[in-house]
């Protein structure tokens, strides 16, 4: 595990290992999407020297979601919450980025303010059902001119993180969320600047690192990609092209960047039996020359996680193993073994299987 373990940097930081916290959608906040201490708590645990923490996904203002009980970043009350998180994290000697969030389509017109319909670059819902029977939404189509509203709003988002002390952001480009949408060809029929050819569908994206990397500086922004990943019915029909050409971009015009995170693709990540042995992002690797980050499917793969370390030097985003393991960092390096995680308290709004899952040696009696 000499690779794993062993020190890089990202952005302003000085990481002492490679075992990064993924993204993960906990839904601990208020129902005024204000972290609680329960949020302050659990990152706490997370939190190792020189490790990186990536928070869960937060929105950029009130319309960019209404996931119930998701946190945000765009009133004081959100940022002096937050604060209590970052500062509990660097008391811990860890580094931590916030992940910047906008749902689009994904969303639902019952959980907006005044029932607005969820946004998308074109209106074409997400295919097939939800789990009670219903079809999804149609969303509404975004003007031209709210595509640039929008990249205002991710660039306030940036600098409300960096009031709250974080020590960067990393842009949600992922997992048929909006940005996401606008990259697949499947989900958008634009026909302005945004749509179109692939310089045109990743114009958005560009443009909101571009305002992100003018705001706080490249070294404390990241972004995450899911190329060819089929979640919420993405679909592009050249992802290497795709993909590619994104990332060419972003090594041209922002080498500084702190670090880009890459998904492996995977058909259904709430399966718990699909295990990731295969390596799909080596053509992405071989453009971005900075740091880079590997998520999807480690946490029931950790031989294929530390090979793949030692192979390319990437640091590894767990997320199911992180939840039910805080010490995951010295679980790993020791060779412990892991908590089991309980799927069942993914997405419930207490501290059962959120922050009393126990270090290792600790007894806890839901386990």
């Amino acid at each position: 595990m000499s690779k794993l373990f062993s020190p890089i940097k990202i952005g302003r930081h000085e990481l002492e290992h490679r075992v990064v916290l993924a993204p993960l959608t906990r839904f601990r906040a208020t129902l005024e999407a204000v972290p609680t201490e329960l949020l302050v708590d659990y990152y706490a645990q997370r939190a190792s020297p020189g490790g990186l923490l990536v928070t869960e996904g937060t929105f950029i203002s009130r319309m960019a979601g209404g996931y119930r009980q998701a946190p945000g970043l765009y009133t004081q009350d959100q940022i002096e919450q937050w604060k209590k998180v970052t500062s509990a994290v660097h008391a811990k000697g860890a580094v931590i980025y916030v992940q910047l969030w906008h749902i689009g389509r994904t969303g639902s017109s019952s959980l907006n303010p005044n029932k607005e319909a969820p946004v998308a670059p074109s209106a074409i819902p997400i295919p097939g059902k939800k789990p009670n029977g219903k079809t999804f939404e149609v969303p509404r189509a975004l003007e031209t001119h709210e595509v640039k509203e929008l990249v205002k709003e991710y660039r306030q988002a940036a600098i409300n993180a960096m009031e709250a002390g974080f020590d960067g952001i990393e842009v949600h480009n992922a997992n048929g969320y909006l940005l996401d949408q606008f990259l697949n060809s499947s989900t958008n029929k634009r026909t302005d600047v945004y749509g179109g050819s692939i310089p045109n569908r990743c114009k958005f994206s560009l443009e909101v690192l571009e305002a992100i990397v003018g705001a706080i500086g490249a070294d404390r922004t990241a972004i995450r990609f899911s190329p060819a990943g089929g979640v919420q019915g993405m679909l592009d029909d050249t992802p290497v092209e795709t993909w590619g050409y994104i990332t060419s971009q972003i090594q041209e015009k922002y080498p500084e960047l702190a670090y880009l995170h890459f998904i492996e693709a995977r058909s259904d990540f709430y399966s718990d039996s699909r295990v990731n042995t295969v390596d799909t992002l080596a053509p992405y690797r071989e453009i971005w020359k900075g740091p880079f980050i590997t998520a999807g499917g480690f946490s029931t793969a950790l031989e294929h996680a530390v090979t793949l370390a030692e192979n390319t030097g990437n640091l590894i985003a767990f997320g199911r193993a992180f939840i039910a393991n805080p010490d995951l960092p010295e679980r790993l390096r020791n060779q412990f073994k892991l908590n089991p995680y309980n799927r069942k308290t993914f997405y419930t709004h207490d501290a059962v299987g959120y922050t009393d899952y126990p270090v290792y040696g600790e007894k806890n009696s839901h386990l």
